[in-house]
């Protein structure tokens, strides 16, 4: 329950003033702001699991002395989205029995009566057995930022919480707001895949390519990274480097060359190809050398297959990410770093980005 969380971790304003622009708190501040977003990302969790309690925000907004006024609203409206996500979610045959967020503090720091607090969130969803060959779980590892405001009466109140992460948000994250467009990249470009449900299968012929080992290695490095390969988290985010890795142990042989040129992929201890950590580049790349085919529809995707989404439409890719598992009744579940999730169904992703653009391809 938010409310009661939330009023627990009340803290005087004088606690935090105290510190300087760019000093951190004292761990029993850190650990009060960590019970706040533990309980508004909880809360958020329990929205899309099957059979939770729907927490009667409104009822009990005046209480959360927790969040200000505006963020008490913003989080009833989110929360009535995911409810409506759930409900997508289970039209497309995907319900979670049980859910489970835990939240670290990674930082705080305090300017006067402003606090920003740096958190990450480790969230699992248990899937249910309709049809019976689902995965057991799906989990990811995301990054928060916190903005707290020190009210009257010396209150800290929640007044902001925005994800950190480059890549596709968590499927407990609620929708952002339209972007902007903007022009569309270049040619070579890979045509639109169609989202309906159900579709032909298209099975696999038979290749060179070790998927299986594709897989094996993205579901070995989701989370606790492969310390032989640079991350570029920070630049960009880390999705195609890591799509790339995975490829590699699968059989993709490097082609050498200036690392502008779309047409080479490689990597080595100085540098590497723009198509290998570049989301449109890689799929110029891939294109280009007949390494990949699209596919018409995202359900036709296999184990080893790829996923890039445009978020917003603008023309531009913006994430890669690789099928790790198919159940037998033809629904993918992709892996991926930038946002590091593991097994995330395709049905989550369409339920949690129903205006995107999807390329799909066969590898």
């Amino acid at each position: 329950m938010l409310a009661g969380a939330v009023s627990a971790v009340l803290l005087p304003a004088s606690a935090a003033n105290a510190a300087t622009p760019s000093a951190g708190v004292d761990k029993a501040t850190a650990d009060a702001f960590g019970r706040v977003a533990t309980a508004v990302l909880t809360e958020r969790t329990d929205a899309l699991v099957d059979g939770r309690p729907q927490h009667r925000i409104a009822a009990k907004a005046d209480r959360r002395a927790g969040l200000s006024a505006r963020m008490a609203r913003t989080e009833r409206t989110d929360v009535s989205s995911l409810r409506t996500r759930k409900q997508r979610l289970a039209a497309l045959g995907e319900v979670y029995t049980a859910g489970d967020t835990k939240v670290s503090v990674d930082g705080v720091r305090v300017s006067g009566k402003r606090a920003t607090v740096r958190v990450t969130e480790t969230t699992t969803f248990t899937y249910k057995k309709i049809r019976g060959d689902e995965p057991a779980s799906t989990g990811f590892k995301a990054h928060h930022e916190l903005g707290f405001s020190a009210a009257q009466g010396g209150r800290w109140e929640l007044t902001g919480i925005k994800a950190t992460d480059d890549g596709p948000r968590p499927v407990n994250a609620p929708a952002p707001g339209p972007a902007a467009a903007a022009a569309a990249s270049t040619t070579p470009d890979a045509p639109r895949a169609a989202t309906s449900w159900p579709v032909r299968a298209v099975p696999k012929k038979r290749t060179s390519y070790n998927y299986a080992a594709m897989a094996a290695y993205s579901e070995k490095y989701w989370r606790n990274y492969n310390p032989a390969y640079r991350k570029f988290n920070e630049a960009g985010g880390d999705c195609t480097n890591f799509l790339s890795q995975a490829l590699k142990a699968g059989g993709w042989k490097p082609e050498t060359g200036k690392a502008g040129d779309y047409r080479k992929w490689w990597y080595d201890a100085k540098g590497q190809s723009d198509s290998w950590i570049g989301v449109n580049e890689w799929s110029w790349y891939a294109l280009n050398s007949k390494r990949v085919t699209p596919l018409s529809n995202v359900f036709q995707m296999e184990v080893g297959d790829v996923l890039q989404m445009d978020f917003d439409g603008d023309g531009s890719k913006d994430h890669s990410m690789m099928t790790t598992y198919r159940s037998s009744y033809g629904m993918p579940y992709l892996t991926y770093h930038s946002t590091n999730t593991y097994r995330k169904s395709m049905a989550s992703i369409l339920a949690s980005y129903p205006d995107a653009v999807y390329f799909a391809y066969r590898t």
